[in-house]
């Protein structure tokens, strides 16, 4: 019987430079944001914030990370199901920690979570933006 697991995470490197990929992206779009990098947990790997972003943003950015990484999929789909579900978002909108809008996506390799990412500064459209942009840009999905 085997009594441990080896799991898939995102290293170090990789969530450090998907925070600056997210920020070069930002700085395309002219925008402050702060982005935060999670691994397959939650718990965070690299953080970054930008002069001038926002400062009650840095949570959500956090947040937006902890949020994907949790469930899995990008935090805007929550927004689909409050909608088809509304009893839910009486429970889950009391939860800690819960962002139920864009920003923060799940990051995988080969069709394994490895982590999220979280943005947030910019608006929905765009904090999702710079989101995609650093997940391509460090070869991942």
């Amino acid at each position: 019987m085997n009594n441990t697991l080896i799991e898939k995470t995102i290293s170090r490197q990789a969530s450090v430079k998907a925070c600056i990929c997210a920020i070069e992206k930002a700085e395309e779009l002219n925008i402050s944001i702060n982005v935060s990098v999670v691994d397959n947990k939650g718990l965070e790997m690299a953080f970054i914030r930008m002069n001038n972003s926002f400062i009650h943003s840095i949570d959500i950015a956090k947040d937006k990370a902890y949020t994907s990484a949790s469930f899995g999929f990008p935090t805007e789909q929550w927004t689909t199901i409050f909608k088809n579900m509304p009893h839910l978002e009486q429970g889950f909108s009391n939860r800690n920690r819960l962002i139920p809008f864009g920003g923060g996506l799940p990051i995988f390799e080969d069709g394994v979570k490895v982590g999220a990412i979280g943005v947030s500064g910019g608006t929905e459209e765009e904090d999702i933006i710079c989101a995609k942009y650093a997940i391509e840009k460090i070869g991942l999905k």
